[in-house]
């Protein structure tokens, strides 16, 4: 009988947690942001314990599962339309390496040392430092990197996200906010009304909201 409670739990949970995730949205398991995994170690914490606690009712772990669920769904919704929160919760990617040269500095913050570096570059079929353009530490902890091609930068470094001005990418750009509001106005587009905005190859590219499909 215990046997036959255990069973029928473990397909209970298989189903819940599958539904549970259905929910939190399509993504990688690397890519998961620090809520999403915390979240996650959390519900295969509650199945598993409900599982071998075969006698005490699976509502015990089910209610958790639920409010950790509608939090992570309302904290995914805040975060969209409050950027500070969603940096609060996720941070920002860091450029680890910047137009072909290393950001020591940022590796030490993101506690990130030269030979973790080296052997994502080599997991990338890249040979030494010096084929890097740029190389970004994303939230999730990937890590993406950006070959050098002659004459021109491949990576676009977003300058506007959701009506936010990016600090850390005008600095290294070496532009500030007077030049993008100069910017901004021979485009005749507010601040807030700009979706995306990002710099490449010398030149600043707008997507506005009106531009995106609602």
């Amino acid at each position: 009988m215990d046997l036959l409670i255990v069973l029928v739990k473990t397909l209970f949970f298989y189903w819940i947690i599958v539904l549970v995730y259905r929910f939190m949205g399509k993504r990688e398991v690397g890519e998961l942001s620090i809520v999403d995994l915390i979240v996650s170690v959390l519900i295969a914490e509650l199945a598993a314990m409900s599982i071998e606690q075969y006698d005490k009712s699976i509502f015990l772990s089910l209610i958790p599962m639920i409010v950790l669920v509608l939090l992570q769904i309302i904290l995914a919704k805040l975060s969209l339309k409050h950027p500070k929160l969603r940096t609060l919760l996720d941070g920002n990617p860091s450029i680890i390496i910047e137009k072909g040269k290393v950001n020591y500095k940022e590796l030490v913050k993101q506690r990130y040392n030269l030979e973790d570096l080296l052997t994502q570059l080599r997991a990338r079929e890249i040979k030494s430092l010096e084929e890097v353009d740029y190389a970004i530490l994303e939230t999730s902890g990937k890590l993406s990197v950006f070959q050098k091609q002659k004459g021109k930068s491949v990576y676009p470094l977003a300058v506007i996200l959701d009506g936010v001005i990016q600090e850390d990418t005008l600095k290294a750009i070496k532009r500030d906010k007077k030049w993008l509001e100069e910017m901004l106005l021979l485009e005749n587009v507010l601040l807030e009304d700009v979706f995306y905005g990002f710099f490449k190859d010398h030149q600043l590219f707008l997507i506005k909201n009106s531009d995106c499909i609602t």
